[in-house]
Protein backbone atom coordinates (compact mmCIF):
# COMPACT_ATOMS: atom_id res chain seq x y z
CA UNK A 1 0.00 0.00 0.00
CA UNK A 2 3.07 2.48 0.02
CA UNK A 3 1.63 3.45 -4.01
CA UNK A 4 -1.54 5.37 -3.92
CA UNK A 5 -2.10 3.53 -7.76
CA UNK A 6 -4.34 0.82 -5.61
CA UNK A 7 -4.50 -2.40 -7.02
CA UNK A 8 -7.90 -3.30 -5.71
CA UNK A 9 -10.12 -0.12 -6.19
CA UNK A 10 -13.62 0.17 -7.50
CA UNK A 11 -14.67 1.77 -10.03
CA UNK A 12 -16.55 4.63 -7.27
CA UNK A 13 -13.49 4.40 -5.30
CA UNK A 14 -11.33 5.26 -8.41
CA UNK A 15 -13.58 8.14 -9.12
CA UNK A 16 -14.04 9.85 -6.04
CA UNK A 17 -9.92 9.81 -5.54
CA UNK A 18 -9.77 11.12 -8.62
CA UNK A 19 -11.94 13.70 -8.29
CA UNK A 20 -9.76 14.45 -5.00
CA UNK A 21 -6.63 14.47 -6.82
CA UNK A 22 -7.92 16.79 -9.39
CA UNK A 23 -9.27 19.14 -6.89
CA UNK A 24 -6.15 19.82 -5.36
CA UNK A 25 -7.47 20.43 -2.05
CA UNK A 26 -10.40 19.68 0.36
CA UNK A 27 -13.36 18.39 -1.13
CA UNK A 28 -17.48 17.59 1.12
CA UNK A 29 -18.85 14.29 0.29
CA UNK A 30 -21.70 16.47 -0.89
CA UNK A 31 -19.21 18.38 -3.02
CA UNK A 32 -17.83 15.10 -4.39
CA UNK A 33 -21.53 13.68 -5.08
CA UNK A 34 -22.16 17.08 -7.50
CA UNK A 35 -18.85 16.59 -9.65
CA UNK A 36 -19.49 12.63 -10.24
CA UNK A 37 -23.51 13.04 -10.62
CA UNK A 38 -22.64 12.42 -14.33
CA UNK A 39 -20.50 9.52 -13.67
CA UNK A 40 -23.58 7.52 -12.10
CA UNK A 41 -23.21 8.99 -8.42
CA UNK A 42 -26.25 9.38 -6.93
CA UNK A 43 -26.60 9.02 -3.49
CA UNK A 44 -23.98 10.87 -0.31
CA UNK A 45 -23.51 7.27 0.83
CA UNK A 46 -21.88 5.83 -2.67
CA UNK A 47 -19.62 9.05 -1.74
CA UNK A 48 -18.87 8.39 1.97
CA UNK A 49 -18.34 4.54 1.38
CA UNK A 50 -15.46 5.19 -1.10
CA UNK A 51 -14.43 7.57 1.13
CA UNK A 52 -14.36 5.21 4.14
CA UNK A 53 -12.32 2.68 2.23
CA UNK A 54 -9.89 5.06 0.53
CA UNK A 55 -9.43 6.46 4.31
CA UNK A 56 -8.79 2.91 5.14
CA UNK A 57 -5.67 2.61 2.65
CA UNK A 58 -4.27 5.82 3.34
CA UNK A 59 -5.07 7.57 0.40
CA UNK A 60 -7.27 10.31 1.70
CA UNK A 61 -7.22 11.76 4.59
CA UNK A 62 -10.53 13.78 6.36
CA UNK A 63 -10.16 16.79 7.40
CA UNK A 64 -12.23 16.69 10.89
CA UNK A 65 -12.37 20.66 11.76
CA UNK A 66 -13.54 21.22 7.70
CA UNK A 67 -15.90 17.97 7.65
CA UNK A 68 -14.23 17.73 4.35
CA UNK A 69 -11.92 15.00 2.38
CA UNK A 70 -8.25 15.49 0.73
CA UNK A 71 -6.02 12.99 -1.51
CA UNK A 72 -3.36 12.25 0.39
CA UNK A 73 -0.08 13.85 -0.79
CA UNK A 74 2.71 11.95 0.48
CA UNK A 75 3.23 8.40 -0.90
CA UNK A 76 2.76 5.77 1.66
CA UNK A 77 0.73 7.46 4.39
CA UNK A 78 -0.81 4.47 5.31
CA UNK A 79 2.68 3.41 6.93
CA UNK A 80 2.62 6.39 9.44
CA UNK A 81 -0.46 6.60 10.17
CA UNK A 82 -0.42 10.23 11.00
CA UNK A 83 -1.31 13.16 8.83
CA UNK A 84 -0.51 16.62 9.40
CA UNK A 85 -2.04 20.04 7.89
CA UNK A 86 -1.46 23.76 7.91
CA UNK A 87 -5.54 25.14 6.89
CA UNK A 88 -5.33 28.76 6.10
CA UNK A 89 -8.44 30.45 7.14
CA UNK A 90 -7.98 32.79 4.66
CA UNK A 91 -7.89 31.62 1.43
CA UNK A 92 -8.61 27.93 2.58
CA UNK A 93 -5.02 26.55 1.50
CA UNK A 94 -4.67 23.28 2.67
CA UNK A 95 -0.71 21.78 3.11
CA UNK A 96 -0.42 18.81 4.07
CA UNK A 97 2.88 17.26 6.17
CA UNK A 98 5.22 15.17 8.71
CA UNK A 99 5.90 16.59 11.81
CA UNK A 100 8.18 13.56 13.07
CA UNK A 101 9.03 15.08 16.05
CA UNK A 102 5.82 15.90 17.20
CA UNK A 103 4.23 12.36 16.18
CA UNK A 104 7.30 10.38 18.40
CA UNK A 105 6.06 12.38 20.90
CA UNK A 106 2.34 11.47 20.75
CA UNK A 107 3.68 7.50 20.01
CA UNK A 108 5.43 7.78 23.27
CA UNK A 109 2.55 8.72 25.23
CA UNK A 110 0.21 6.36 23.86
CA UNK A 111 2.77 3.81 24.76
CA UNK A 112 2.84 4.83 28.17
CA UNK A 113 -0.84 5.08 28.72
CA UNK A 114 -1.54 2.09 27.42
CA UNK A 115 -3.64 3.89 24.33
CA UNK A 116 -4.03 2.04 20.98
CA UNK A 117 -3.83 4.38 18.71
CA UNK A 118 -5.90 3.75 15.55
CA UNK A 119 -5.06 7.15 13.91
CA UNK A 120 -4.09 11.08 14.11
CA UNK A 121 -5.28 13.83 12.18
CA UNK A 122 -2.98 16.97 13.23
CA UNK A 123 -5.02 20.37 12.13
CA UNK A 124 -3.06 23.76 11.96
CA UNK A 125 -5.07 26.36 11.77
CA UNK A 126 -4.07 30.29 10.55
CA UNK A 127 -2.68 32.29 7.71
CA UNK A 128 -0.21 31.25 5.50
CA UNK A 129 2.81 33.44 4.25
CA UNK A 130 0.94 34.48 0.91
CA UNK A 131 -1.92 35.77 3.04
CA UNK A 132 0.29 37.51 5.72
CA UNK A 133 2.14 39.23 2.67
CA UNK A 134 -1.38 40.68 1.43
CA UNK A 135 -2.46 42.02 4.72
Amino acid sequence: MSDHAHPDLTKNQALVFGSLSEAGGPLTAYAILDLLRGSGFRAPLQVYRALDKLVEYGMVHRLESLNAFVACSHKGCSGHGTAAFAICEECGDVSEFTPQEAIRLLKAWTEEQGFRLARTTIELRGTCKACQAVN
